[in-house]
C-alpha cells in the first residue's frame, strides 16, 4: 500500500445503522438462521447486533487472519477454527467487510469441511467491487476501493497509519494533520494521544514508594 491510502472512519452510530439495515434485508429476505457465525474479529459486533434483531440465540465464531492493522499478510487463514455443528442447520455466516473476498472463500470453505448446512448465507455491513466474493447480504456497496476503519478497531488503525508515516512529526496536532491530509482521517486529539501512549515500551517497574 502507499503512504497515501485513504480511510473512511465509520462512528458507533454509522455502524448500527449499518448492523440494522442490514439485520433488515436478512429478515425481509425470508432467511431465518439456526446459527449465526461470526468471523473474527471484524464480524464479532455486527453478528451481534444481527443476532439481535433476528432473535437468534446461539452465536460463534471463527478466527480468519488476513490484515493487521492496514498491512495485509500473503493468504487468509484460519487461526482458530470452528467448533459448532452446522450439519443440517440455517447458518449465516458475518463479517464486516468484504475486501479481497480470500476471509469469506477460506472460511466458506472451512465450514464445508466441518459438516454440510442445509442453508448457508453470507452477510457483511460493507461490499466492496473488487472483491472477489460478494456476500448474499450486505448494508452498503463501495464502488471505490478505500479502507475503513470501524469504530473498534481505531486505535489499531490509527496506529499503523503513525508507523507508515516518513519524518512522523513530534506532536499530537502534527500527527493529525498527517492524518488528515495523508489518509483522510480525522480523529480526536485524544485518539492520537491514546495511540502514542500504547505504542511506547511500559515503564519499568520500580519500588513501591514508601509513604511518608
Amino acid at each position: 500500500m502507499t503512504e497515501d491510502i485513504r480511510c473512511e472512519l465509520i462512528s458507533w452510530e454509522r455502524f448500527h445503522e449499518l448492523a440494522r439495515e442490514l439485520a433488515y434485508a436478512i429478515h425481509q429476505a425470508g432467511f431465518h438462521p439456526e446459527l449465526i457465525i461470526a468471523i473474527g474479529r471484524g464480524g464479532y459486533m455486527p453478528a451481534r447486533i444481527i443476532s439481535d434483531y433476528l432473535d437468534v440465540y446461539d452465536l460463534t465464531d471463527i478466527r480468519i487472519e488476513h490484515y493487521h492493522a492496514v498491512h495485509m499478510q500473503r493468504a487468509a487463514r484460519v487461526r482458530y477454527p470452528l467448533t459448532a455443528d452446522i450439519a443440517g442447520k440455517r447458518v449465516l455466516l458475518v463479517d464486516d467487510v468484504s475486501d479481497s473476498g480470500d476471509t469469506f472463500e477460506t472460511a466458506i470453505q472451512h465450514l464445508r469441511e466441518r459438516g454440510e448446512p442445509v442453508q448457508l448465507r453470507t452477510a457483511v455491513l460493507h461490499h466492496k467491487r473488487v472483491s472477489s466474493y460478494k456476500a448474499d447480504f450486505y448494508a452498503e456497496e463501495i464502488s471505490e476501493w478505500h479502507w475503513i476503519t470501524y469504530p473498534w478497531a481505531v486505535i489499531e488503525d490509527v496506529t499503523g497509519f503513525i508507523e507508515r508515516m516518513k519524518r512522523r512529526p513530534a506532536t499530537v496536532p502534527g500527527i493529525r494533520a498527517r492524518l488528515a491530509r495523508d489518509f483522510g482521517m480525522r480523529v480526536p486529539a485524544s485518539t492520537v494521544a491514546d495511540a502514542l501512549r500504547f505504542m511506547s515500551p511500559p515503564a519499568t517497574p520500580g519500588t513501591r514508594r514508601q509513604r511518608r
